[in-house]
């Protein structure tokens, strides 16, 4: 007869089945027969223990991002469940595999309003690509199984799991699952050849093409085969934000960063172009700006796992449904070596002008305080350009993305898609898990710092190697951006009082140094990827720094402002 073990010590053998060696999490009454189980396996599933739910899942998501694995978070019923809502959001947006295990009550108790009871499934339904409540022991391993087939394969995103706690303390024969077909979803379709045949077509008459790069690209781990395609038909391209580190920041086809604080080239040149080739990326409105200006001139193609996304903004001509892993190697069989030669030196007065109005000032200012494009700028050298770069949202997230370097994928951490405030510490804690070789710099403002700043906890007690650097300029800056150029200079609100983040790292027991003068910057900076472990270092920004280029909201892709 075979071995009977609780639903919890299954979930505990289920997940190892999964390759599952790291969690993020924060135990709790409805989850805590999964959490004694866990105490069993501390040498195979290494837990981290997060200081809030919303960290945990954070985490999981920086875990994901550059380990190109399912990050794993697991939490308790009620408000355990619900504080996991924004991260589950944020996964779901920008297409990031995790798999996050709440508790529940008993199933007899359900719908009784019993304590901590929340209707999880209901609640994160919409904002995942699955989720499904666990009623018996019976169901915990092809639950789990179907959980992470579905949320690693075709497009990624995030799954929740609702574990009653009858299934958790409930007896089972447990035999392990893998499940590798489920017949409402097809996460691979077939390539359909007549689209690749018409796509390589129009590429091959095409004498101003252009292409768009998404994170769907690092996502289908096709950047070998993205970049043999562009060198081979000599395409410039561009990348949105999560789409940075797809090839490296000096590769002689990049043209830089698309959309409302991109760069001023790719954004002109979207309206000039007749052929736009986007591969991976969804059109976001941060992308497009006005949509009825956007790229009307051009044909467009549109390479893409999630059929959903052709024609939801933009209207295209051919649409190449399926993994960009397989579909582009198609097409580069197909299409001429070419020399795009003018029609590339056309940017380069565009490069040119936003170097001498813009990004020269920005990382070389000579007097006043400092700026935060400069100390990305400075960092990024420091790194040999080889680091991971992990943001939190506002002015810290797009000067960060503007002026970091990547020579290497899966470089790029940061909340595209939802914005989220908060996002930049935990998730700094989940990418030093999931790459422990390299270096992680989060960049943060003062105001998402203090959102999730409770993280320093899990990042004092793991030791976590993660170097913060704290761009603070006594403002929620990019509210405060807007307001200076659209209300008036009506500050409303976004002035911020702020408290000794060097007495706090110290509180937390984190080494810390604050910079103010231009001088002691290199050596603040050589100081904190010297020290070992944790670091947070504090720089001390102009309260009124801009990011420019700004397309404004409303306005054509190719109207941005250079100041």
């Amino acid at each position: 007869m075979a071995e009977k073990i609780t639903g919890a010590e299954a979930l505990m053998r289920a997940l190892e089945h999964e390759g599952v060696n790291t969690l993020f999490g924060y135990p709790g009454g409805a989850i805590m027969p999964t959490y004694d189980a866990l105490y069993d396996h501390k040498k195979t599933l290494n837990h981290v223990l997060v200081r809030h739910e919303q960290g945990a899942v954070h985490a999981a998501q920086g875990y994901a991002r550059v380990s190109g694995k399912v990050g794993c978070a697991i939490v308790t019923s009620g408000p355990g469940a619900t504080n996991t809502i924004t991260g589950v959001a944020d996964a779901m947006i920008d297409s990031t595999p995790i798999v996050v295990i709440c508790g529940q009550v008993g199933v007899a108790m359900l719908g009784t309003d019993a304590f901590q009871e929340v209707d999880v499934v209901g609640v994160t339904q919409p904002v995942t690509k699955w989720s499904y409540q666990i009623r018996r022991p019976e169901d915990v391993a092809w639950a789990v199984s179907r959980a992470f087939y579905i949320a690693r394969n075709g497009r990624p995103g995030p799954v929740v799991l609702d574990f009653a706690k009858n299934a958790q303390t409930g007896m089972v024969e447990f035999e392990p699952a893998n499940v590798d077909f489920i017949r409402s979803y097809d996460p691979y379709p077939r390539i359909n050849k007549e689209a690749i045949e018409k796509a390589a077509r129009m590429i091959n008459n095409s004498v101003k093409p252009f292409a768009l790069l998404g994170q769907g690209v690092e996502l289908g781990n096709a950047c070998d085969e993205v970049r043999a395609f562009l060198e081979k038909a000599q395409i410039p391209f561009g990348t949105t934000f999560l789409g940075l580190s797809d090839m490296p920041s000096d590769h002689p086809l990049n043209m830089g960063i698309l959309g409302m604080h991109g760069n001023l080239g790719p954004n002109v040149m979207t309206n000039q172009c007749d052929l736009l080739i986007a591969i991976g990326m969804r059109f976001d409105d941060r992308v497009t700006g006005n949509l009825a200006t956007y790229a009307k001139q051009a044909k467009i193609i549109h390479f893409d796992i999630d059929e959903s996304e052709f024609n939801k903004n933009v209207k295209i001509d051919v649409a190449v449904h399926g993994d960009c892993k397989e579909s582009i190697p198609e097409i580069t069989a197909l299409v001429d070596e070419a020399k795009h030669d003018s029609w590339i030196s056309g940017f380069k007065p565009y490069a040119e002008k936003e170097y001498n109005k813009v990004i020269n000032k920005a990382i070389n200012p000579t007097e006043g305080p400092l700026l935060m494009g400069e100390v990305v700028s400075r960092v990024t050298e420091a790194t040999g350009n080889k680091a991971i770069m992990v943001t939190d949202v506002g002015q810290n997230q797009l000067f960060a993305c503007r002026y970091f370097k990547f020579s290497q994928p899966r470089s790029v951490v940061t909340s595209g898609g939802m914005g989220t405030m908060g996002f930049g510490l935990p998730a700094g804690i989940g990418a030093a898990f999931g790459a422990p070789d390299r270096t992680v710099c989060v960049f943060c403002g003062d105001g998402g710092l203090q959102m999730t700043i409770q993280e320093l906890g899990t990042i004092m007690e793991q030791g976590a190697p993660v170097k913060i650097i704290l761009m603070n300029n006594n403002f929620l800056g990019n509210v405060r951006q807007w307001q200076e150029m659209f209300f008036h200079h009506r500050y409303s609100f976004t002035p911020m009082d702020n408290p000794d983040y060097e007495l706090i790292a110290k509180g937390y027991r984190i080494p810390s140094k604050t910079v103010v003068d231009r001088a002691d910057l290199a050596a603040g900076i050589q100081e904190m990827l010297a020290t070992p472990g944790p670091f947070l270092l504090q720089c001390a920004i102009k309260e009124e720094d801009n990011v420019f280029p700004m397309t404004p909201p409303g306005a054509n892709v190719d109207e941005m402002l250079l100041g």
